[in-house]
């Protein structure tokens, strides 16, 4: 592990509960993100990049230390990013972190039409018009800038997330797609937050077809699309290798319903 990394884990100052989200985050970032952005020409040394809904900050700061030259993380939950201006401290990184909702706050005026690159990693499924929260976020962007996003396609094993109620039955695969009674019976365990946070999800249930109409209804082409039946943060989280169905991503209802993860290149139509 490089000295930065280990200088956030071995602070004092930050929990072990944020020092394990900061650091799936930063090692997605490095051993993921950085090299597949380098690769498809999306991202460069001196770029300034933007994140949306970034947590902890971890992505950013393998960005930054990727060579990025000025960075901005945002999210709605002002305790996380206060533990990602403190490892910005400790890494002496150019980071600056927002409180910012893309659907519903205006623009932050000082960045709008800086960035090189934006990231979205798995937020875009949260947000509830995902063609209006696709033009704000041309609004940070150069024009010649790139839009990163990933996401689980909602008719996917967990794309309702019920995962996130933490009981027997979010551990169930598909179980989001049966009738709602039924489905609403079995979610009603979990935390009241959570449970509405799921059937908010529900009701959104973003599909890579309807994301795909957003992006042409925001005045974006898609320059690069992978869909993984194993997802690269899996490696990250639990040791297991990604596994790519973009070869087969053309046979009928293998990206709606086997795709755990869906990721896309965007560039604004010129």
């Amino acid at each position: 592990m490089n000295n930065i990394y280990d200088l956030v884990i071995e602070s004092t100052s930050i929990t072990d509960s944020s020092k394990y989200y900061w650091s799936y985050q930063y090692r997605l970032s490095r051993d993921v993100i950085v090299p597949y952005l380098l690769k498809n020409n999306a991202f460069s040394k001196n770029s300034t990049v933007v994140e949306i809904g970034c947590g902890e900050g971890g992505v950013l700061t393998a960005l930054v230390e990727a060579g990025a030259d000025r960075a901005l993380g945002t999210d709605i939950d002002p305790g996380r990013l206060g533990i990602g201006k403190k490892t910005a401290e400790i890494a002496a990184h150019n980071i600056e972190y927002e409180t910012h909702n893309i659907t519903t706050d205006n623009p932050i005026s000082q960045w709008e039409g800086t960035a090189d690159l934006v990231i979205l990693r798995d937020v875009i499924e949260h947000l509830d018009d995902t063609a209006q929260s696709l033009k704000n976020l041309k609004k940070f962007l150069k024009q010649s800038g790139f839009l990163y996003i990933t996401f689980p396609p909602y008719q996917t094993p967990f794309g309702g997330h019920q995962h996130i109620i933490k009981k027997f039955w979010g551990k169930i695969p598909y179980i989001h797609l049966l009738p709602n009674f039924i489905f609403h019976k079995l979610i009603s365990v979990g935390h009241p937050y959570d449970v509405a946070e799921i059937k908010r999800l529900q009701n959104i249930r973003l599909t890579p077809k309807k994301f795909m109409i957003a992006v042409e209804n925001a005045g974006f082409e898609i320059i690069k699309s992978e869909y993984y039946l194993l997802r690269p943060v899996f490696k990250i989280k639990f040791g297991l290798p990604p596994i790519k169905l973009t070869p087969i991503a053309f046979l009928p209802l293998v990206k709606t319903f086997l795709s755990l993860e869906a990721s896309y290149i965007l560039k604004c139509k010129m």
